[in-house]
């Protein structure tokens, strides 16, 4: 196995070594969103070095999946395989396969895109079923890693399965996006050296994806790879939003109006809301749809504080897909040099504010070191009160509730400089405090916090911050 160039999976390769070492059958499986590198983690660890290895391929039908199939087989075998006529007589031929390998050497069978081969009337599952309580459940040696980036079709399929592979799992893995601790580490790697705002916003552009991440050009600037990777025609990520979600949730573009919505409105929307948005019945077929984006990372579902599940509100969580219908969808064609260019707009500044909130929502556990709470139990949400003709109500993005009887009020400002509160925003955070004490009840000590860039200059307003956390405090591991 080789791990030299994985950065930042040092958790997920303890769980593998874990897998491999153990003396019974493993059933492993993969998920996380599309391009966060689950292949490469897998190709990496074992250094290529698989007993049998499918990959699914996308909108092909069942004959054409058995063929990959067999050719994959042939391969192995070093001579001619025949296609198989169904998935009970692949399945049965990979057994074959299998046993006449030596019993005392691990066996390492990777299905990669598992969720593409499950076609319909294939009966790919149960065959797998079959196969899996028939045969490979009992093999010592085996270690069967399943992988997808439909993350609801394997959560559904193989972790939740009520039927043949109920309580089979042996070990689940989440590939997660980079933070910005391994963002950086991964640029560093490829000679990029930017200042941390220029991470932090290129970051809120592409997220902690590998994938996006490789295509940065260390010869460039931030803005200049942005242009060059967006906006220039026909770019590498030109066609990607289509890619993305197209090849996920093929044939429903519920799917799209959801995230579209969500995009509008970046604290999130109620269930009830998303249905009024996009036009889409509030039935269980919504509730699919919200649970599939959520399990494939793009959107994430935040508690309203006091725990009201009816007030959940569901915000968009995949920084490109906000990217995608803030700047690429209309502006493509316009301007290839449109990020640089746009670097002093109110709608770059827009934009950055509420996107630097999700990043500090994705960095809460940084956040709670900086506070020296990391050992407190302790529970995040967001808060709301909708205003009114004689209020205008007030909106907290995120509170940190305490179990030592604190909550930290955190207020988030993404700037070009040294933040100053003045007269008026000074007057708008007292009264979001006053707002929640009273509308909430609350006993606890409340703690304004500002995570902001640079910090906070002092002046006659800035005494009733009570602490702060700073960009740089969010790079930390």
């Amino acid at each position: 196995m080789s791990v030299s160039n994985l950065i930042g999976r040092e958790t997920e390769c303890q769980r593998l070594a874990t897998c491999m070492s153990e003396n019974k059958a493993q059933l492993v499986v993969i998920y996380g969103r599309r391009r966060v590198g689950k292949t490469y983690l897998i190709e990496e660890y074992f250094d290529g070095d698989f007993t049998f290895r499918m990959t699914g391929e996308f909108n092909a039908p069942k004959t054409l999946q058995l063929k990959n199939f067999a050719n994959e087989l042939s391969v192995q075998l070093g001579e001619y395989a025949k296609t198989p006529a169904d998935w009970k007589e692949a399945f049965f031929s990979l057994r074959n396969y299998l046993s006449a390998l030596p019993a005392n050497e691990k066996q390492v069978v990777f299905f990669d895109e598992m969720p593409w081969m499950d076609t319909p009337n294939s009966r790919f599952l149960a065959e797998f079923e079959y196969f899996w309580n028939s045969w490979g459940s009992r093999q010592h040696n085996l270690v069967f890693i399943v992988c997808g980036s439909a993350s609801s079709w394997l959560i559904d399929n193989i972790e939740h399965n009520k039927g043949g592979l109920f309580n089979r799992l042996t070990c689940k893995i989440y590939v997660e996006p980079f933070n910005l601790y391994h963002t950086e580490k991964y640029l560093l790697s490829r000679n990029i050296n930017w200042p941390r705002r220029d991470i932090c916003e290129c970051y809120m552009i592409m997220g902690g994806i590998p994938y996006y991440l490789s295509l940065l050009n260390p010869q460039l600037t931030y803005t200049e790879n942005i242009d060059f990777i967006f906006f220039r025609k026909r770019s590498e990520l030109w066609d990607e939003f289509q890619h993305l979600y197209h090849t996920l949730f093929a044939g429903n573009d519920g799917y799209i109006k959801i995230v579209e919505a969500l995009s509008r409105k970046h604290i999130g929307l109620m269930c009830s809301e998303i249905a009024d948005a996009t036009g889409l019945a509030q039935n269980g077929a919504l509730t699919k749809m919200l649970k599939s984006l959520e399990d494939s990372g793009f959107i994430r579902p935040n508690t309203f504080y006091g725990n009201k599940k009816k007030n959940t509100l569901y915000q968009l969580a995949d920084y490109y897909t906000l990217f995608y219908f803030r700047f690429l969808k209309e502006r493509r064609k316009k301007d290839e040099k449109y990020w640089t260019n746009s670097l002093h707009l109110p709608e770059h500044h827009a934009w950055a504010g509420f996107t630097f909130e999700l990043l500090c929502m994705d960095h809460i556990r940084q956040i709670k070191k900086k506070l020296e709470i990391g050992g407190v139990l302790s529970d995040q949400s967001t808060w709301f009160l909708r205003g009114n003709e004689n209020d205008d109500g007030a909106q907290i993005d995120l509170l940190i509730e305490r179990n030592d009887r604190v909550i930290n009020i955190c207020e988030i400002k993404f700037s070009n400089d040294v933040f100053t509160i003045d007269k008026e925003y000074d007057r708008i955070l007292r009264h979001k405090i006053e707002a929640f004490r009273q509308e909430t009840k609350t006993r606890n000590n409340l703690m304004l916090t500002m995570i902001t860039t640079y910090g906070v200059k002092r002046n006659m307003y800035s005494g009733s911050v009570q602490r702060e956390i700073i960009m740089e405090d969010l790079f930390e591991k």
